[in-house]
């Protein structure tokens, strides 16, 4: 009898330990290109008002039309799956077929694409949060996952870029200040209930969170840290265009068509940390796909392993040196990490890419995925142009999940000292 009382419990445990387990993001694996969230036919970082649409899309380098299915789950603000029962925050039923999927069409490489669009005829999201929209393969196993964020605009929050309000850091850093106001919420204990993220051109790896008020004024929280609500400039992105796979566009310095599939070799890149800060327009990571030639860009574009190569001989650090963007998730994992060629002394990397204008960013990380954006390749120079976004969360004293109640936009060219 006590022994089965002891299972018992040992199994509510383990369950409830497994319920409590952060999500964190599954790498796609290697045939698996290009998974973009969009919306108004834009590649857009994945936060989205509660009731509209956006699709999910992603490639798939075998062609055979295999079969994936998908499943949403809710999360907290530490990304742990919430305990409430999906009939609450799904309206209809996960787990269905991706029903919709193309293959290329004049392309050397060939591919499916694939399209999930929310909502759909199976499911509807309900609540406001954080997801993980899971992607299965036919045994119904996870082949990889993304994060994205429903949110509702029910308050309003201010905000002011400024330059690092500590001395030794005034030209390297950037200084978020913002508030929360709301005139439909009266905010019950704001030091618990409310929630704050941080985000630096749409990378959740980077995120700055946990930071609580520093004061109020009647029913608007302050945030007017001088530390704790800091980002590293960083400098702006690096980008190639080979729209025309078949010639050498901007920073593309040569097209070789001999080895099955296109290949595009840039121009060697200098690291910019010594380098004056200087101007170059870019899109903030993100990356368009397109084909000059087609009518038809999401299958008609095609694939060519583009050869990154950086000259930074001042590099001693015992980290690696990754290549990221929008194009790849900002993934730390060894299919963007660049070899050193001591013959040539620089660093190398050929990494697969859907053709296109593609931003891109040499970042310093350690064998665990820790950003060292202090000692980064290019420097931080704060008249860097960086989107930076604010996320609200918020949870009553009796509420079973939180909310994502509000959401900021700004954009570090308004900057003030």
């Amino acid at each position: 009898m006590f022994k089965a009382f002891f299972r018992k419990i040992a199994l509510i445990f383990i369950i409830t330990s497994a319920v409590a387990q952060t999500e964190t993001e599954v790498a796609p694996p290697y045939n698996i290109k290009t998974i973009s969230f969009i919306q108004s036919n834009e590649n857009v970082v994945p936060i989205f008002k509660l009731g509209d649409g956006f699709q999910f899309q992603f490639d798939d380098l075998f062609g055979n039309e295999a079969n994936y299915y998908f499943e949403i789950v809710h999360c907290d603000y530490d990304w742990k799956p919430t305990d409430i029962p999906k009939t609450e925050y799904l309206k209809g039923f996960d787990g269905q077929r991706i029903q919709e999927y193309e293959n290329s069409f004049n392309t050397l490489q060939i591919y499916s694409h694939y399209k999930l669009p929310i909502p759909n005829q199976f499911v509807q999201l309900r609540i406001s949060g954080n997801y993980m929209l899971k992607i299965l393969d036919e045994n119904k196993e996870v082949l990889f996952s993304r994060k994205f964020i429903v949110y509702e605009d029910i308050v309003n929050v201010p905000v002011e870029i400024r330059r690092a309000r500590t001395a030794n850091y005034l030209d390297y850093k950037h200084n978020i200040q913002f508030s929360v106001r709301s005139s439909i919420i009266n905010f019950q204990n704001p030091l618990k209930n409310i929630k704050v993220v941080l985000l630096q051109n749409g990378q959740f790896n980077t995120a700055i969170k946990n930071i609580v008020p520093q004061y109020t004024i009647g029913n608007e929280l302050i945030y007017k840290y001088d530390a704790q609500t800091q980002f590293w400039a960083g400098n702006e992105f690096l980008y190639f265009d080979n729209n025309d796979i078949r010639a050498a566009g901007n920073n593309v310095s040569q097209i070789d068509s001999s080895k099955g599939i296109y290949g595009a070799n840039l121009y060697t890149n200098n690291a910019r940390a010594n380098y004056p800060y200087s101007v170059t327009p870019d899109i903030n990571g993100n990356f368009v796909v397109r084909n000059i030639r087609g009518a038809k860009n999401e299958v008609e574009a095609d694939y060519a392993w583009v050869y990154f190569s950086l000259s930074a001989p001042a590099f001693r650090m015992n980290k690696g040196i990754y290549i990221t963007g929008m194009f790849n998730n900002y993934s730390i994992t060894p299919e963007y990490k660049m070899d050193f060629n001591a013959a040539k002394n620089i660093f190398e990397k050929a990494v697969l890419i859907k053709q296109g204008f593609t931003n891109y960013q040499y970042q310093v990380a350690d064998e665990k995925g820790n950003i060292d954006a202090e000692n980064a390749i290019d420097g931080n120079f704060w008249q860097t142009e960086n989107d930076y976004t604010i996320l609200v969360y918020y949870r009553e004293n009796n509420d079973r999940y939180e909310r994502v109640i509000g959401k900021a936009i700004t954009n570090s060219n308004v900057i003030t000292n």
